[in-house]
């Protein structure tokens, strides 16, 4: 074990590395039962959508173990998966199966990047406004999407969106495991969001919005899943909705991965000579998703516990991966976890999101009004294809105007110029 995970080299012990294994497992943990949510609202069988989250952290982490030979785990992406459902399917009309196969396409793409310059050219191509925008947009997309699962925001015809009842049982139970929540994150307490959401069963069953007593470790089949892994459909390949999600998902994997591969290979573990192969490991992992039938794994955020654990070495996101794998005896549980037990740590971490805002420089207008256009409209569309193309039509426009045209790349033009057409496709 020393040797495959060059334990010596990294100047760490298998004990440290299984530790901090359990401690990144246990920490991104809860994405077994928030991921098959909300791929659910797609239209993916629940419980072919636990098989699918377990396999694809599980490959994920063995690809990062062995490929990258890192301690990050990569898990499926919170705001990644909700451009699955709620953009591609349910706003751009794609099938899961078309979505998955757009997810296959991206991730052959992501690989062709990941392993050429390509990723280099692209990085610097976009702006960092823009970069940053996305994920605070998507931040209050993922909050929005937990205040409606839990009815503490619901729909109204006069202003469209409004309060809901706070008798609801729904909603006090989630307000409730919402403050247990934030006192185990505050207090930065191991497991934190796996706890809080164990809390919350327990509270739903005591207000009866579930029944404990249906629980049966053998009235579950996978049986079901054979009709999930392997089933993406190419038949719409060529159409502008196929083509703008496959881009839109390219681009929000590769400029997601590049900035928490950076956080936690080069300024946390100071190994950037790891970063090339971590971020190809991306890239794979990201085609094996569309085969077993999840939206993109990316490089774990709740991962960077492990790494302040002592995790060094590939050992780290292997044992995290074993551990994700032995979770499926649990699928009974999961799959009755309540949306009141899930909203709150969708909330939390579509807060922990907006604090990219503080990258966005707002006193220049050139780079702070497309930010603004992506941040406002990702949630006010819920979509985060439409939101990203206001702000990437909006930046040469301005940058013109202002008479900056020097500070715009040429592959930029290029990714305006077909979100413009994909406004037009639209309208027509």
């Amino acid at each position: 074990m020393n040797k495959l995970f060059d334990l010596d080299i990294n100047e760490t012990t298998r004990k440290k590395e299984m530790l901090a294994g359990l401690t990144s497992f246990f920490a991104a943990a809860y994405i077994i039962a928030v991921n098959p949510a909300i791929l659910a609202d797609a239209g993916i069988p629940m419980e072919a959508a636990v098989i699918a989250t377990v396999l694809s952290t599980f490959v994920g982490c063995l690809l990062s173990a062995f490929w990258g030979k890192s301690p990050m785990i990569l898990v499926p992406g919170m705001g990644v998966n909700a451009m699955f459902s709620y953009t591609i399917v349910k706003t751009m009309g794609l099938t899961w199966e078309q979505a998955l196969a757009s997810v296959f396409i991206a991730g052959i793409l992501f690989a062709v990047v990941a392993f050429t310059k390509l990723g280099e050219i692209l990085t610097k191509s976009i702006p960092i406004s823009l970069k940053e925008a996305i994920t605070v947009g998507i931040g209050l997309m993922i909050t929005f999407i937990g205040l409606q699962k839990s009815g503490i925001i619901v729909s109204n015809e006069t202003t469209f969106v409004a309060l809901g009842s706070l008798s609801d049982p729904a909603v006090y139970v989630t307000l409730i495991t919402l403050i247990i929540t934030l006192v185990l994150f505050v207090k930065n307490v191991q497991g934190n969001f796996l706890i809080s959401m164990f809390l919350g069963v327990l509270l739903s069953a005591a207000f009866g919005l579930i029944d404990l007593s249906q629980i049966s470790f053998t009235g579950f089949s996978i049986g079901g899943y054979k009709e999930v892994i392997g089933h993406m459909d190419f038949s719409n390949i060529f159409s502008s909705s196929f083509i703008v999600s496959t881009f839109s998902i390219l681009l929000v994997l590769v400029f997601e991965n590049l900035g928490l591969i950076h956080g936690q290979i080069n300024v946390m573990l100071d190994k950037p000579e790891k970063f090339k192969r971590s971020f190809q490991a991306t890239a794979m992992s990201v085609i094996n998703c569309a085969i077993v039938g999840t939206s993109p794994t990316v490089v774990s955020i709740e991962g960077a516990a492990g790494l302040a654990a002592g995790g060094k070495s590939g050992l780290t996101s292997f044992t995290a991966g074993i551990l994700f794998l032995l979770s499926i005896i649990f699928m009974p549980i999961i799959k009755i976890i309540p949306n009141s037990a899930i909203a709150p740590i969708l909330i939390i971490i579509g807060s922990l999101m907006i604090k990219n805002a503080l990258n966005i420089d707002f006193n220049d207008f050139t780079e702070g009004f497309p930010a603004f256009l992506i941040i406002a409209m990702i949630p006010l569309t819920f979509s985060i294809v439409d939101g990203m193309a206001f702000g990437f039509v909006a930046y040469p426009i301005v940058k013109l105007a202002s008479k900056r045209h020097k500070e715009i790349s040429v592959p930029m033009y290029i990714i305006s110029f077909m979100f413009l057409i994909n406004f037009i496709l639209h309208a027509i």
